[in-house]
């Protein structure tokens, strides 16, 4: 049949005509007015747009043609011009119904109109917009567990932009994902919006925050060896418990289960587990979305004890018999996984340490799944030929340069050596100016250079503190201080500090360089008033004020030495009526001077908690240097921390060896002042009263003064062990015996002055608690002398906040 031209244009537009106007029926309904509650700028809810539209309606057009105009009309904002842009049809071009089409999705991609309509009229195109709104602002209702300011830089609508029903869900979407990071899956967030004149929106989004999804229980599957209590204990995931209103370890977070899947895998590799395979940990959500049940599978294998332990050396300079004294394993014993790498280290550390700059350490490992035993060959070879190139800091916003750059254990063109690296790290770290500091390598300009990226984060170091507590010998206390750790960002420590007490009153300023001149030198200066109440024990007040001037050197990271001068007035008054004699010929002013050193080798794991190694100290104080006393005063300390982590499997068992002897000798036709000689009991010898042993007037009906000596000798034994009490509670025990002995004090009669050992032993516990750290100690005295003064309990606390 022969069909027209006319009647075939007539069955295109059909064709085009008849599905652009069931889906406009579905989806453009006539909008008619706006309602009454959005006029007066209620929020109407956020409905996210389909993705995809119809193409729009057009006239029935022939199929060629020239474009010889654009018609843009409806755009307020927006300039004809730039919607013109927008098309890939411009007059002049041939009409194209692909082009035509291609140019109404552009427009839509733009994000800034909610309807497009093009259409051809002649030989022209009509171009018919809605503008999008603009956001006049955003806000959150609802929301007090995370600030309007975090929320606001989570989502990407901000004030002048153009709003899209998208970009809300959007938004949407990344407020709900904040919230679950933080535990809180039961969240949710509404959009909506305010119309305003001018086509403008204020959107809101409201936040109904839910509750905390807590860790209900955790689970393991697979462990045959251990117990699920004792695994519990080895992950950082905790199940919610009454007692941990302040930690966050109860709440769920993704990366803190991969984090426990590396926990428990190292665990098992120390206790001799080498096939160990942590193949999942996983969370299910409880069916009211408030909790989680939390799942380790653990693939435990066998338990080996190492075989055969041999050292290879290819060095030229370093043989294995050098080396071999760095191995503290031997054949039979359990085997443990993270002891080799920590051999390897420190072999590469000692083969730096005699001349072989660049080394490499392969533990080989040969299993006899048969026997249960692993042998391991320690081979020790050159390594590549590394140099560090060049040492780029970055993040310190405050911090100098070189404040970071001088904690560096190497320079740029030394070998490269990744135990100073470490160690490096690990002194930028100490400073406690950033949350985090990180040195990683990246190539050089060259194969066999390297560059050192340090990237640190900064932290506030600046510190108002006010405190409150009580102690045994200060009784009730209270404390104020203003303190900045890094003045100017020049690591420079500069202190304020207040304390009023019962029995003591302190005041002190402070400031340390710890580098000073960016050399190897740590100078500081103080001023101090303090005021003592030792009427209890020695039936008198004391009084001192004066300065200190300090000086540090580091010979190595492990002994350094310091030297001080001091200049005191100190005054002895109030002395309580009846008091003892010697304490009356004391009574008065006097004027101290000075020099002392100090003289430190420590190798211990950690100031603050040490577990391992050992602590020797030095001191000497000399007085005479001008002043009203002459006197040479010595001391030393010593103390020694076994683990017992290998044999009882829990780093928190420790036994701790500590001692000290002093002795003060004067000279020069002076007698030394009671407030320079020594003292025992309380601190040093608990099972005693602070001053409650030692030499002492024991005048028939008198005070009982306590009369401090010139010769002390003190030796503790403490055996530190956890309590059956979750480990995040922060509770340790602990058992001692102390014993110690102080003579040399005034001859006399009615003067008791023995220096044999008295003996004291008990138990206590320690609790880092929210507010401080609390020592509480029951000691009782099994050797002891009748005037000795005992003490059974000792308490100490104090906050700062």
């Amino acid at each position: 049949m022969q069909v027209s031209p006319f009647s075939r244009a007539v069955l295109l537009a059909a064709t085009c005509l008849v599905p652009v106007m069931v889906t406009s029926g579905a989806e453009a309904q006539p909008r008619g007015p706006e309602p009454r509650a959005a006029q007066r700028g209620t929020a109407r809810p956020v409905a996210a747009r389909p993705a995809a539209r119809a193409v729009p309606a057009r006239q029935a057009r022939p199929a060629s043609g020239t474009v010889q105009a654009i018609d843009v009309q409806g755009n307020q904002r927006i300039e004809a011009d730039t919607i013109r842009s927008y098309m890939l049809l411009q007059p002049g071009d041939a009409f194209e119904e692909d082009r035509l089409d291609r140019s109404l999705r552009t427009l839509y991609a733009t994000g800034l109109f909610r309807d497009v309509r093009v259409s051809r009229q002649g030989d022209r195109i009509q171009v018919q917009v809605e503008e999008n709104p603009i956001v006049n602002r955003v806000a959150f209702e609802g929301n007090s567990k995370l600030s309007d300011e975090v929320l606001r830089n989570a989502v990407q609508l901000r004030a002048r932009s153009v709003f899209t029903p998208q970009a809300a869900q959007s938004d949407r979407s990344r407020v709900l994902d904040l919230y679950a990071s933080r535990g809180r899956l039961s969240a949710t967030v509404e959009p909506k919006i305010i119309r305003l004149d001018q086509n403008r929106v204020d959107v809101v989004f409201e936040v109904n925050e839910g509750e905390v999804a807590l860790i209900s229980r955790i689970n393991f599957v697979g462990n045959r060896s251990y117990s699920d209590s004792r695994l519990k204990e080895v992950v950082a995931t905790r199940e919610a418990a009454w007692y941990r209103p302040l930690s966050t370890s109860d709440t769920y977070d993704p990366e803190r289960l991969n984090f426990d899947r590396e926990l428990l895998r190292r665990f098992y590799l120390r206790q001799g587990f080498a096939d160990v395979n942590v193949t999942a940990s996983s969370a299910e959500l409880t069916p009211d979305r408030t909790g989680f049940f939390v799942t380790y599978v653990v693939d435990e294998g066998r338990r080996y004890r190492f075989g055969k332990v041999d050292t290879t050396s290819a060095l030229r300079n370093v043989t294995a018999d050098q080396l071999r004294p760095e191995v503290n394993i031997s054949t039979g014993d359990q085997y443990d996984g993270e002891a080799v790498e920590r051999i390897a280290e420190t072999m590469s550390d000692r083969a730096n340490a005699l001349g072989a700059p660049f080394v490499e350490v392969t533990p080989r490992v040969v299993r006899n799944t048969e026997r249960g035993t692993i042998d391991i060959t320690f081979e020790v070879k050159e390594g590549n030929r590394l140099y560090v190139e060049r040492i780029d800091v970055t993040g310190n916003v405050r911090t100098q340069d070189r404040v970071i750059r001088r904690e560096f254990r190497l320079a740029e063109g030394d070998a490269f050596n990744a135990a100073q690296v470490r160690r490096s790290r690990q002194r930028i770290r100490d400073l406690g100016y950033f949350s985090d500091a990180t040195i990683n390598t990246t190539p050089g300009s060259t194969p066999d250079r390297v560059i050192l990226t340090t990237g640190v984060t900064e932290r506030a170091t600046g510190e108002v503190s006010l405190g409150g507590g009580y102690s045994t010998d200060a009784g009730a206390l209270a404390d104020v201080g203003l303190r900045e750790r890094n003045l100017l960002g020049t690591g420079i420590d500069g202190r304020i500090n207040g304390v009023l007490a019962q029995r003591r009153s302190q005041l002190d300023f402070s400031v340390t360089d710890p580098s000073f001149l960016d050399r190897n030198l740590a100078v500081g200066a103080d001023v101090f008033y303090i005021n003592r109440d030792l009427r209890t024990y020695s039936g008198y007040r004391e009084r001192r004020y004066g300065f200190a001037l300090r000086a540090g050197y580091e010979y190595n990271e492990f002994l350094r030495q310091s030297f001080s001068y001091t200049l005191a007035q100190r005054n002895i008054y109030d002395i309580i009526p009846g008091a003892s004699r010697y304490i009356e010929e004391q009574r008065g002013e006097t004027l101290l001077s000075q020099v002392g050193q100090t003289l430190t080798y420590d190798r211990r794991d950690s100031r603050l908690d040490p577990r391992s190694g050992y602590l020797v100290r030095v001191g000497t104080d000399v007085a005479g240097l001008g002043g009203d006393v002459n006197y040479v005063r010595g001391r030393v300390d010593g103390a020694y921390f076994i683990p017992f982590e290998r044999l009882l499997g829990d780093p928190n068992y420790v036994l701790a060896l500590q001692g000290s002897v002093g002795y003060l000798e004067p000279f020069g036709g002076k007698r030394e002042r009671i407030v320079d000689r020594f003292f025992l009991g309380g601190e040093n010898l608990r099972g005693f009263q602070t001053a409650g042993a030692g030499p002492r007037d024991i005048t028939p009906n008198g005070t009982r003064d306590s009369l401090g000596g010139r010769f002390l000798y003190t030796q503790t034994t403490e055996f530190r062990f956890p309590l059956p009490v979750p480990e995040e509670i922060g509770i340790t025990g602990r058992a001692f015996v102390d014993v110690g002995g102080l003579s040399g004090s005034s001859t006399g009669p009615n003067i008791a002055d023995d220096s044999s050992p008295r003996v004291g032993t008990g138990v206590g516990v320690s609790w880092r608690s929210p507010f401080g750290l609390i020592n509480l100690d029951f000691g009782k005295a099994v050797v002891k002398k009748s005037y000795d003064t005992t003490q059974i309990f000792r308490f100490g606390f104090g906050t700062r906040f």
